[in-house]
């Protein structure tokens, strides 16, 4: 007699679940070491691979402009600088002094960052005058980060072992000199480099960060 119609048994349906909990729970026993590693190798990659470029997407000026409240303001003032345009054609981009090139310190700043997506939610600081209220603020907090790691990022372009200080200019080979000599970091002179310095700097920073970490 034909089975064509024939209802299926009551025992069909848990059947295939137990089939699946069982492949889950001891894969191995369907499906070779070998396969299970190739799998686990694909998908790794796969992984590592769309991570990679999540990052390296966010480490766009563009994605800085875009996320970030700065066009109007810092990016401005950043473009009429020596970072920007200069004899040697050789640009820092926001990431190359403020993104860690090292992986692990990459990712905690990513974190990081990722804070100030919530003011940019709450327009903290959406305006010029909000950004003005806020820029002694906001500069301390990269300037104790800079100190904290010792300048770290500006180090991956200039290094005092690197320098020729008889082809500097006179002040600045003293200045540079006696740096090195009291082992002083960057961001101890250098604080309005690439931005507009806000009103009582120098004292600001002897009092938040240097009183700190000197």
């Amino acid at each position: 007699m034909s089975n064509q119609g024939a209802i299926p048994s009551k025992d069909q349906g848990p059947g295939l679940f137990k089939r699946i909990w069982r492949f889950l729970r001891h894969p191995a026993t369907t499906i070779s070491a070998g396969a299970l590693l190739l799998i686990g190798v694909v998908v790794g990659v796969v992984f590592w691979g769309s991570f990679n470029w999540s990052m390296e997407m966010t480490n766009t000026e563009e994605f800085c402009i875009g996320c970030h409240e700065m066009e109007a303001n810092v990016y401005a003032e950043y473009t009429e600088t020596a970072h920007y345009a200069n004899a040697s054609g050789v640009r820092a981009t926001c990431p190359d002094c403020h993104v860690p090139k090292e992986w692990v310190h990459k990712v905690v700043r990513k974190v990081q960052a990722s804070r100030e997506l919530y003011h940019k939610a709450l327009g903290t600081i959406d305006s010029p005058e909000k950004f003005e209220e806020k820029r002694l603020q906001l500069a301390t907090n990269v300037w104790t980060a800079m100190k904290k790691t010792d300048s770290r990022e500006c180090r991956n372009c200039h290094e005092f072992n690197s320098m020729d200080f008889v082809l500097q200019e006179g002040r600045a080979s003293a200045a540079h000199s006696d740096a090195f000599k009291e082992g002083k970091t960057c961001i101890d002179c250098h604080q309005g480099i690439a931005h507009s310095l806000p009103a009582n700097a120098l004292e600001a920073y002897k009092e938040n960060v240097s009183a700190v970490y000197d």
